[in-house]
């Protein structure tokens, strides 16, 4: 059975799912995205994905493409209609179809698609083993707190990392790691979680929120400041995080191992915890 998708209001078999070659997304990159993982069927973290989404749209002076109660449902009926039981839902909002011209059209309807991927994400495979990370400079625009659909550099970024026989970039500017291609970076001394503090070079993850909530709980301290690469070299541990991995450990770092190559106790507790409030969300 094809998966179901949905295109501007008419949910459609993927082969059918086309929008306008004129579609300012395809154009100019001229829109915002938001992911959402699903576990047992239902939502995870769904609201600061849609409060992100709210704060992008109107970063870039762009209206909702529907009302916050119908965006919701549509989340759902995908579900529903995919049979979907853990996985990821993928929306993207775009400024609409018009002849192609720089600035805003007038009157223009923006363009609103969302598909569902499977993908394990409670028992992820790499949580046991760890993953490697290689560092890449920071080659993106200025306003990375916008989710945008502008994903060029990223894409070059983990195509790097893939050639390189790794998972992740970790992206460097100014001498100083911003985060990964798709994902917020840590590392972990002396039992110190220490991320960068949120700004417009990094982009405000709903996993990092969530995590900063759960570590506050359970007594684990986070540090916001700037990082450099060799403080990643020496770290205790590092990890990872984003919406389709959750808390992932890193045990390589260009080619050197990080804790003696295997996950350390604090990216194991963060990661059992969040995966406690997960289950909790999802009633699984």
């Amino acid at each position: 059975m094809s998966r179901v998708v949905y295109v501007n209001g008419s949910y459609v078999p993927e082969d059918q799912g086309k929008v306008s070659i004129f579609d300012r997304g395809f154009l100019f990159a001229d829109g915002v995205y938001e992911v959402t993982a699903v576990v047992g069927g239902k939502l995870v973290d769904y609201d600061p994905h849609m409060e992100r989404l709210e704060r992008s749209l109107k970063e870039i002076e762009m209206s909702w493409p529907c009302s916050k109660a119908e965006l919701r449902q549509m989340h759902e009926e995908l579900i529903k209609r995919n049979k979907l039981d853990e996985g990821i839902i993928y929306m993207q909002v775009t400024r609409g179809s018009a002849d192609r011209d720089f600035k805003f059209p007038k009157e223009t309807k923006s363009t609103l698609i969302a598909f569902t991927q499977v993908q394990k994400l409670l028992d992820n495979p790499y949580a046991v083993t760890g993953v490697k990370v290689v560092t890449i400079p920071d080659i993106r625009w200025a306003r990375r707190d916008i989710k945008s659909v502008m994903l060029l550099a990223p894409v070059l970024g983990k195509q790097r990392a893939y050639e390189q026989g790794a998972f992740e970039g970790w992206m460097i500017e100014d001498g100083k790691i911003t985060e990964g291609t798709s994902s917020n970076a840590y590392i972990v001394k002396d039992g110190r979680v220490i991320t960068r503090a949120l700004s417009n070079s990094i982009l405000a993850g709903c996993t990092r929120r969530m995590l900063f909530r759960m570590a506050k709980e359970h007594g684990v301290t986070i540090e916001e400041r700037l990082f450099t690469p060799d403080e990643a070299y020496a770290a205790d541990e590092a990890f990872l995080t984003s919406a389709s991995n959750f808390v992932l450990p890193i045990v390589e770092i260009d080619g050197k191992r990080i804790g003696g190559g295997q996950p350390g106790p604090t990216v194991r507790k963060l990661r059992e915890i969040y995966l406690d409030e997960v289950r909790a969300q999802a009633g699984v």
